[in-house]
């Protein structure tokens, strides 16, 4: 091998060094990717989004090998606490292999209930308003934004929601979330295994926050969503 062959090689390799160390970095400690399978969080999130989590504020901290599965240390990092309203990304608890996406509802210590709709935290139902129907080809529901009162601030913190079949969803509770645990909800609520059927999501278990979709694809074949693109997530 000639010399200017070797350098071409040893330059490829120290590239690709930089390269996978970078994304371990950004992986570990800032922001990893993850896409929207279903409908279960409609309309804020669609099948086909492309989502980044943000794992800096509060989530999972972990080493390995990137897009391997395989990881050598875990570190839960809290800078700030998850609130009311967060759209998370965690492991499911019934099946830790699998990445679930909800939003948080209660918080440790809350008690929630959903009662014909409508969710009720501490006793006080949650307002909500109805702002007409969310079409989807041949299929309509009704679209609502809710308002949660964040715990740390104090201030209400507004969402989309939708209903397919309006006063005919799964009731639960009251029950008192346990500490070290948070109650989630689908924004899809006629659509959505959540809190409601399989429980609270342990603190361990969640890797971030769900912050901005950076692509998007439409599953059925309508091509790229350029409008969905860069559209911070609420």
């Amino acid at each position: 091998m000639k010399g200017n062959d070797k350098d071409t090689v040893l330059s490829i390799i120290k590239n690709l060094v930089f390269i996978f160390v970078a994304v371990s970095i950004i992986r570990v400690f800032l922001a990893q990717a993850f896409n929207i399978p279903s409908g279960s969080m409609k309309p804020t999130l669609l099948p086909g989004d492309f989502i980044l989590v943000n794992k800096l504020v509060y989530g999972e901290w972990s080493v390995g090998i990137p897009f391997t599965g395989v990881e050598f240390f875990t570190y839960h990092n809290r800078l700030a606490k998850p609130d009311r309203g967060d759209v998370i990304v965690f492991k499911y608890p019934k099946e830790p292999k699998i990445d679930y996406i909800k939003r948080i509802i209660g918080l440790p210590g809350d008690v929630v209930a959903v009662v014909n709709d409508v969710v009720y935290l501490n006793g006080k139902p949650l307002k909500r308003e109805y702002v007409g129907d969310y079409v989807e080809r041949n299929a309509r529901a009704r679209k609502y934004i809710e308002y949660i009162p964040r715990r740390y601030t104090g201030k209400q913190y507004s969402y989309s929601v939708m209903e397919i079949f309006d006063g005919e969803g799964l009731n639960f509770g009251p029950i008192k979330v346990p500490e070290g645990y948070y109650f989630v909800l689908g924004d899809n609520r006629d659509n959505s295994k959540d809190s409601r059927v399989w429980g609270f999501v342990p603190d361990k278990n969640i890797i971030g926050q769900a912050f901005v979709i950076y692509f998007s694809l439409d599953t059925d074949g309508g091509g790229i969503r350029f409008n969905r693109i860069g559209k911070v997530i609420r």
